[in-house]
C-alpha cells in the first residue's frame, strides 16, 4: 500500500518543526512566531490532529522495552487509533495542509524527515486497508527497533539446534582450515560458538583482540614508511577510527568480517 504522507500526522507535524528550525537558522522572526503557532493550534488540546499524533509518538518514541511491552504497546495503539474519528481527523488533516500550503508553501512537505521511513511503517500499522500479513510483518520491525539492547542481543544470539552446529563447524573446517591465519580461525570458531552460548566468550574474546588490534596498528604509525607517507598514515588513523567504532556496534557478520580484515592488516605490518 501506498504511503499518503499528507494523511500522516506525525509526517505533518515533523515538516513543520523542520520548517521552524529553518525560520530559526534564517532568524526569520515573524515565520517563526507564525510557525509555533500553528503547531499550538493544531497539535495541542482536545484536537483530533493532537491525539492521533500522541498515537503515533506512544510508538515511535518508546525505546528500550521488553517485547511483550512494544507487542503490548502496538496493540493499544492501534485500538485508540481506530476509535478516532476518521471524517473527522481527515477533515482537520485537510484544513491544516491548505493552511501550509496557501500561508507557507508547498515546498513544507518536501522538508527531509531523518525517521521517514518509521512514520510511514507505523502509519501503515494503522491503515485499515492494510492486509494482516504485511501489517503483521510491519509490527515485527517496529517491535525490533523498541527492544532494549539485551533483548535484541537474545534475538540475534538464538541458539541454534546441534546438527546444524555441527553442520556450520564441519563446513568452516574444510573451507578455511588452511587459508586463514590462526588468529582468524580462532574468531570465527568463537563466533560460531556463539550461537550456542549467547555470545559470552564472543564478547570477552572480541574485547581482548579488539585491544590487542589497536596496540599494533597504533605502534605501526611510528615506521618510517607509515609516518612518512601522509596517505598511509591518513589510511592508518582510519583503520583506529574503525576500531574505536566497533564498540558502538551490534556483533554480527558485517561486525566480524571488519575485524577479520584488520587482523589481516596487522599481520602484514608485523610481518
Amino acid at each position: 500500500m501506498k504511503h499518503n504522507k499528507k494523511r500522516n500526522t506525525a509526517f505533518i507535524f515533523e515538516v513543520l518543526i523542520r520548517e521552524l528550525t529553518k525560520a530559526i537558522m534564517e532568524q526569520d522572526d515573524n515565520k517563526k512566531k507564525y510557525i509555533i503557532k500553528l503547531v499550538k493550534e493544531n497539535f495541542k488540546g482536545n484536537n483530533l490532529l493532537a491525539k492521533d499524533l500522541e498515537i503515533y509518538k506512544m510508538v515511535l518514541d518508546t525505546t528500550n522495552v521488553e517485547r511483550i511491552v512494544a507487542e503490548k504497546l502496538i496493540y493499544e495503539a492501534r485500538i485508540l487509533k481506530s476509535s478516532i474519528d476518521h471524517r473527522k481527523l481527515f477533515a482537520e488533516q485537510g484544513a491544516l495542509i491548505e493552511t501550509i500550503n496557501k500561508t507557507l508553501s508547498p515546498g513544507v512537505f518536501n522538508n527531509f524527515v531523518p525517521n521517514y521511513k518509521d512514520l510511514a511503517t507505523v502509519f501503515q500499522i494503522f491503515h485499515p486497508k492494510t492486509r494482516v500479513k504485511d501489517r503483521v510483518l510491519l509490527e515485527s520491525r517496529v517491535v525490533e527497533k523498541m527492544l532494549s539492547e539485551e533483548e535484541q542481543q537474545k534475538e540475534f544470539l538464538k541458539p541454534i539446534d546441534n546438527l546444524t552446529y555441527k553442520s556450520f563447524v564441519k563446513a568452516f573446517n574444510e573451507k578455511y582450515d588452511n587459508s586463514l591465519l590462526s588468529e582468524q580461525k580462532d574468531l570465527l570458531k568463537v563466533y560460531i560458538n556463539s550461537f550456542t552460548d549467547n555470545g559470552i566468550d564472543l564478547k570477552i574474546f572480541l574485547n581482548e583482540e579488539i585491544s590487542r588490534l589497536k596496540d599494533i596498528i597504533e605502534e605501526s604509525k611510528s615506521l618510517e614508511d607509515i609516518r612518512k607517507d601522509p596517505q598511509m598514515l591518513e589510511s592508518t588513523n582510519r583503520v583506529l577510527d574503525v576500531l574505536d567504532s566497533l564498540k558502538e556496534r551490534e556483533i554480527d557478520q558485517d561486525y566480524v568480517h571488519e575485524v577479520l580484515k584488520i587482523q589481516n592488516l596487522a599481520k602484514e605490518i608485523g610481518s
